[in-house]
């Protein structure tokens, strides 16, 4: 990470009984958010496949001693997260027609955002490590991250943003299968807080789509990292530690 894209192509698996407007507008959505990034299409590849797929292989440059990779982190560094938890949940209950309208379009307004603002951030503040957080969960990625850097991670389950309804579906157990199979390979190096509820420990293990970056930056930049994100119009939270344990910590 810590690069600058600048051309993608399109990758598309869609079936040939999809109505020609809808796979119009899937490519009219990807060709805007790459504006919106600096981006070229430059072409792609179309198969056809019983269910719709869609995405981009992005292509750019990198300085050297900007590269940002999950090994880096150190004991006191402060995590920051760029995007709300629980978009599989929301996924999941719109599926389900348990998800109210406003909890669906909100969800989609922030699957929509780009990580580009949060990304300058981490190179501006001399981020060590970074992830996006995307199938494995907030806590598969932050233990992908902490098992790099040979660290352990603190995190205080009040202070992760999570999607509007995402705490009522969680009680209703409404959650994407991945969510079971990232507790069930991840879980082991997870130590939770006595008596935590087992729906709040799904919802950090529940695989995002589009979700947010997660970077750690020394303590000693962290005040200024976060004013500046308030500054900017940023989103951006403090979600966690890294600390000496060589686990995941949830209290």
């Amino acid at each position: 990470m810590g690069g600058t894209p600048f051309m993608a192509l399109n990758i598309a698996a869609l079936p040939p009984q999809l109505p020609t407007e809808i796979a119009a507008e899937i490519l009219r959505g990807g060709a805007e958010k790459a504006k919106e990034a600096g981006v070229v299409i430059a072409g792609g590849h179309t198969i056809q496949d019983k269910e719709p797929k869609y995405g981009l292989i992005a292509l750019g440059f990198v300085q050297l001693n900007q590269i940002l990779t999950k090994n880096g982190l150190k004991q006191g560094d402060v995590l920051f997260l760029s995007k709300p938890i629980g978009s599989g949940v929301i996924s999941s209950a719109i599926k389900a027609n348990k998800a109210k309208p406003e909890e669906a379009d909100q969800a989609i307004e922030w699957m929509k955002k780009l990580n580009k603002d949060a990304a300058a951030l981490a190179l501006k503040f001399s981020a060590r490590a970074a992830t996006d957080v995307t199938g494995f969960s907030l806590l598969g990625h932050a233990w992908e991250m902490a098992a790099a850097s040979k660290v352990g991670i603190h995190f205080d389950f009040e202070k992760v943003p999570l999607y509007s309804g995402t705490e009522r579906l969680a009680n209703e157990w409404c959650f994407a299968g991945g969510a079971y199979d990232n507790m069930e390979f991840f879980g082991r190096q997870t130590a939770f807080q006595d008596a935590f509820p087992k729906e709040k420990q799904l919802i950090l293990f529940d695989p995002q789509t589009s979700g947010g970056l997660l970077f750690g930056v020394s303590a000693e930049h962290a005040t200024a990292c976060m004013q500046d994100a308030q500054e900017q119009n940023i989103p951006l939270w403090k979600v966690g530690k890294v600390t000496k344990s060589g686990k995941i910590e949830v209290v």
